[in-house]
C-alpha cells in the first residue's frame, strides 16, 4: 500500500486523533523551546552575577542523578585518571 492509499484508507476518527497527536507534540514542542530559552536566560543572569556557567551546568547535571550512582560514576573516573596518573 503507497502513502496515499495509507491516508485514504485511515477513518475519519483515526484522522482526527492523527491531527490532535500531532497538534500535542507541535504545542509540546513550542514549549520546550520557551523553557530552553528561559534556562538560557537563568545562566546568563547567573553569568552577569559572576557565576561559573559551566560548573553551574555541571552541578545541574549531578544533581538530577541518585547519590549512589553519582558515587559510583565518580568512583570510576578517579580510578581511571589515577591510572592515567592524571590525580
Amino acid at each position: 500500500m503507497d502513502d496515499g492509499a495509507a491516508a485514504i484508507a485511515l477513518t475519519e476518527a483515526a484522522k482526527d486523533k492523527l491531527k490532535q497527536v500531532v497538534a500535542k507534540i507541535e504545542r509540546l514542542e513550542e514549549e520546550k523551546r520557551e523553557i530552553a530559552a528561559q534556562i538560557k536566560d537563568a545562566y546568563g543572569e547567573a553569568k552577569s552575577m559572576g557565576y561559573d556557567t559551566k560548573a553551574l551546568r555541571a552541578v545541574v547535571r549531578l544533581r538530577r542523578q541518585d547519590r549512589q550512582e553519582r558515587e559510583e560514576q565518580q568512583s570510576i573516573l578517579d580510578v581511571y585518571l589515577l591510572a592515567l596518573g592524571e590525580i
